[in-house]
């Protein structure tokens, strides 16, 4: 069905998509990319030589059709290819707070949507990319967008008023940790391990801990208590507080 592939705007989540197809050896056979800064095209085709530039009209002519733009900068977008998408093709919207609804309405009344909130290790196949579909996308066409999608990890259908609040805890997650984790490999190398010794450490420190806490169903506060020296102790109240305070912000702004 989904014969060719576009992304209008063509910067870290096409990046992102393109990478867990390619490792994964499933990119589309047709990819089209475009975008207001043709720089940003041309990184993508360095990295991925099988992407083709097109103009916006173009684009909007793929059998799928990914709306890889921010939020303010979807709206014009959408009224410019309204009427320019093929009846049978797909829109699937890469951006968080732009509704279902106002994404029908843009487009003129075009009803073929799903809306995904893609995370960045779907660069390695084990992305979280929570899903929602208009009530017209046919069957047939979610099954296959969902199998497109699934060399990137898990795509769990959603309802979409939830889309919001896993944009900020899933999608954005890895922001918030992912430097840290970082630090800590640097660390373990600044201490005399070797790099391969060092990213299997913090790798398999990191998977256990996570299993620890959301896979079994020992009580967090006695699992956050196991070990006697916590070196971060006296800044844990502070360090929460600014989660509270910048995640609480950004999910403001998404649901305002």
């Amino acid at each position: 069905m989904f014969d060719s592939v576009s992304f209008i705007g063509s910067g870290r989540v096409a990046r992102i998509m393109l990478g867990g197809w390619k490792k994964a050896n499933a990119l589309p056979s047709i990819i089209l990319a475009y975008d207001s800064n043709p720089s940003a095209v041309a990184t993508l085709q360095a990295e991925f030589p099988g992407v083709a530039a097109a103009t916006l009209d173009e684009a909007a002519g793929a059998d799928l059709v990914f709306g890889a733009l921010h939020p303010p900068a979807m709206p014009e977008m959408l009224a410019t290819i309204a009427g320019k998408l093929k009846e049978g093709a797909v829109f699937c919207s890469l951006s968080p707070k732009v509704k279902l609804a106002t994404l029908k309405e843009k487009l003129g009344g075009f009803a073929r949507l799903a809306r995904i909130n893609p995370n960045s290790p779907g660069i390695v196949g084990k992305g979280f990319n929570p899903i929602a579909f208009a009530e017209e996308m046919p069957v047939a066409a979610r099954s296959e967008l969902l199998n497109l999608l699934k060399p990137l990890g898990q795509s769990p259908q959603v309802e979409e008023r939830l889309l919001e609040s896993y944009a900020v805890i899933s999608a954005m997650g890895p922001t918030y940790f992912g430097f840290q984790f970082a630090e800590v490999e640097k660390l373990a190398n600044a201490f005399g391990l070797d790099p391969a010794a060092a990213r299997e450490a913090v790798r398999a420190m990191l998977h256990g801990t996570v299993d620890m806490l959301f896979a079994s169903d020992l009580p967090r506060e006695k699992l956050l208590d196991l070990v006697p020296v916590r070196p971060l102790a006296e800044q844990e109240g502070e360090i929460t507080g600014m989660l509270q305070k910048q995640i609480g912000g950004i999910y403001a702004k998404l649901t305002s």
